[in-house]
């Protein structure tokens, strides 16, 4: 055994774990039982066609994920960086201005439409309010209890708080957790400048980061083994001075049954319809209201896939009762309402991650970061502050490769 160290899986999480360890020398080899890195956000191949298996944004508060994109060669254009511009077909739209903190989301309610003023106001004082609590709850609650203790259930609700929330915590509002809400509030939306902007990707999951990521491994000496699974840790550690263990959290227990950790997990449903080339949204992302359907996303603006539309259902709900061609045709039909001639799809694929993320919900047990003196975890699922995001993922890579390089 020499002073090399093994990271388990290969996603967002992984990955950062094993650049960091790279950039600081440390000889690293990744086991991934996929062809792809990416893990739970990654680029996959259904009758033929390559796809993401999610639509996922970005946004400028993503901090640690942008250094680390930047570290192994992830061009800027790999995103479209857009100001904080929140549009629906019909009934509300709202954009950020270019303002010092916190102005900007302050004026942003203050102007949005399709909300009466009186709620657009009382958006703001519970802004203020939460501010002057420092974005901190003396004890968790759902979401939905925090915004109708502050009369923000209504028409803002429905359009703003409710989606942020559920496109943010993958968790419906009457579950989530208020805390991890407040977090990403305050982070988000009233953070830096330019922490509110949306990210959205022009390239694959696993080209924005992952791939580029076991590039820069494998350039610093490091080994990165797709396709290969880990089953027993203990005979790795017989091998390795240390072991991350970076799988996803359903994975755990049969790894490291030890644990004991339990966790429920909300799915992200992910339509592609593909429409004649020409077809096009107003923008590239916007919001439906009244169906299944949140968010739809204009593939061809994004990625160059001419008249391909993605739909996105976050979080538990109705659409888990049908089957992947009755979501389909209802992401289909809702589509039709809002644009108004849309021709049939030339074919469409659902793609159902049935466990995308654990429910971020008040109380949510972590386990231990560090299980046994030389093995540690990373995932979205372990940060005491982030719900399960790709930036949770990443900064959870960084501190459990941190926290090896520092016990070697």
């Amino acid at each position: 055994m020499d002073n090399r160290v093994a990271v388990v899986g290969a996603g967002y999480a992984g990955m950062a774990a094993a650049v960091t360890l790279a950039a600081r020398g440390v000889p690293v080899t990744v086991f991934e039982a996929g062809p792809v890195a990416g893990g739970r956000a990654r680029r996959v191949v259904s009758q033929g066609t390559e796809l993401d298996n999610g639509q996922h944004v970005l946004i400028g508060a993503y901090t640690e994920l942008a250094r680390l994109m930047r570290l192994v060669g992830v061009a800027a254009d790999a995103v479209l960086r857009v100001p904080l511009e929140i549009r629906y077909f019909s009934g509300f739209s709202l954009r950020g201005l270019r303002l010092p903190y916190p102005f900007g989301l302050l004026g942003g309610l203050l102007l949005a439409r399709g909300v009466p003023f009186a709620e657009r106001v009382g958006a703001v004082r519970f802004v203020a309010a939460m501010r002057r609590k420092k974005f901190r709850l003396k004890e968790d609650l759902p979401v939905e209890s925090l915004l109708e203790t502050h009369n923000q259930a209504g028409t803002i609700g429905h359009y703003f708080w409710r989606p942020l929330c559920v496109s943010a915590l993958n968790t419906p509002a009457d579950q989530a957790s208020a805390q991890a809400f407040l977090t990403v509030l305050r982070d988000a939306l009233l953070g830096a400048p330019q922490a509110s902007d949306l990210l959205l990707p022009r390239v694959d999951l696993s080209k924005l980061f992952p791939e580029p990521a076991v590039r820069y491994v494998r350039e610093h000496g490091g080994q990165v083994r797709l396709s290969e699974t880990v089953r027993d840790l203990d005979a790795l550690k017989k091998d390795f001075r240390c072991v991350i263990v970076a799988v996803g959290p359903h994975q755990l227990k049969t790894l490291l049954p030890r644990l004991g950790a339990e966790f429920t997990y909300q799915p992200i449903y992910t339509c592609y319809l593909q429409y004649e080339p020409s077809t096009h949204l107003p923008f590239p992302m916007v919001g439906l209201s009244e169906g299944l359907v949140q968010w739809v996303f204009d593939r061809g603006a994004l990625t160059g896939e001419k008249g391909r539309l993605a739909c996105v259902i976050s979080a538990q709900g109705d659409h888990q009762q049908l089957s992947l061609d009755e979501v389909a045709a209802a992401c289909h039909a809702e589509l039709a309402r809002v644009l108004p001639g849309l021709p049939a799809p030339q074919w469409s694929r659902v793609i159902a991650e049935k466990r995308a993320t654990i429910s971020c919900v008040p109380g949510v047990g972590k386990p231990s970061l560090r299980p046994d003196a030389r093995l540690f975890l990373a995932g979205d699922y372990l940060d005491e502050e982030y719900p399960p995001t790709l930036e949770a993922a990443v900064r959870s890579g960084v501190r459990a490769a941190n926290l090896c390089a520092d016990v070697m």
